[in-house]
């Protein structure tokens, strides 16, 4: 599945509760018909990691994650061998090894013989798939997000790159392994680190900041349609001017709807300081950022 104009991309996407810019739409409709991957950066909160996920919603596509971290290799991103069902098998199969050795003459003949069926001990049968694998491996077409991809390290990075490039992977004991249907990608980051240039070449590039006001305004009224619009549009006014203010951590969009939320559910009808400092902890995550948006409450709220 797919989409068929940049149109219809952001009529399902906000049918799947992610308002988006006509940019952002654009983007992934053009990942949709040239099946390249989409390299999403931009800071964290905005949004990056729940486009996939609206993605796969609007298109009813199975989405299958990949968490990045410092240390992740292949055989956690790939796949890794049931050694324990390995080991089941060779205690149930062990009576069968003097059928297997039957007329060896020496050790080495012996050997050889088992050696010529050690492929039933490394096959699909045994191995045990990770979430790039499992992509690839799809018999349907699927969103595979790989998310933080910048906190990984650069040799996984490196790995990555024949999977962009011709979306397959080897294993050496199985060989190489296509595509059978080409996947929906998507990687994220929050610019921990600089992505190599052979990353992104392989992909179509979108940064994703802080959103306007008057989207950030309908992405508050679509995930609350009960908030009034006056007290909806003092929220974003308020985070917006939080965000000039230089904190450690600005608030996100994620933040921006848990206040809102928050302040629904006091049904609160204005903001003034008190309300302000009452529920600051939705907001900010440092003790030093709240102090400071406190002291800064008139500016916030004008």
């Amino acid at each position: 599945m797919s989409f068929n104009d940049v149109r219809e991309v952001q009529e399902k996407l906000e049918g799947a509760g992610y308002v988006t810019s006509r940019e952002i739409a654009t983007v992934v409709f053009l990942a949709s018909v040239t099946d390249k991957p989409i390299l999403v950066e931009g800071p964290a909160g905005v949004g990056k990691t729940e486009l996939a996920k609206a993605i796969s919603r609007a298109l009813g596509l199975q989405l299958i994650r990949l968490q990045c971290y410092e240390g992740l290799d292949e055989s956690k991103a790939l796949y890794e061998w049931e050694y324990a069902k390995q080991l089941l098998y060779t205690q149930m199969v062990k009576e069968k090894i003097g059928d297997v050795i039957a007329g060896a003459h020496n050790l080495k003949d012996a050997v050889d013989k088992i050696a010529s069926h050690e492929d039933a001990f490394f096959s699909e049968r045994f191995i045990q798939p990770r979430p790039l694998l499992q992509a690839i491996s799809s018999e349907e077409r699927v969103v595979l997000l790989v998310d933080e991809v910048d906190k990984a390290d650069p040799e996984f990075e490196a790995f990555l790159l024949e999977l962009l490039s011709d979306y397959q992977v080897t294993i050496p004991e199985l060989g190489t392994k296509t595509a059978k249907v080409i996947p929906y990608v998507l990687l994220t980051s929050n610019n921990y680190r600089d992505m190599s240039d052979a990353l992104k070449r392989r992909c179509i590039h979108i940064y994703i900041d802080y959103p306007e006001r008057d989207l950030e305004f309908r992405i508050v009224k679509l995930k609350l349609p009960e908030i009034s619009d006056t007290l909806a549009a003092r929220i974003v006014d308020a985070v917006r001017a939080i965000r000039e203010l230089g904190l450690k951590k600005n608030p996100c969009i994620s933040e921006t709807i848990d206040w809102a939320r928050s302040l629904v559910a006091l049904s609160v009808e204005s903001i003034d300081s008190r309300v302000l400092a009452d529920t600051l902890n939705m907001i900010c995550k440092y003790r030093a950022d709240a102090q400071m948006v406190k002291a800064n409450a008139a500016s916030v709220l004008k």
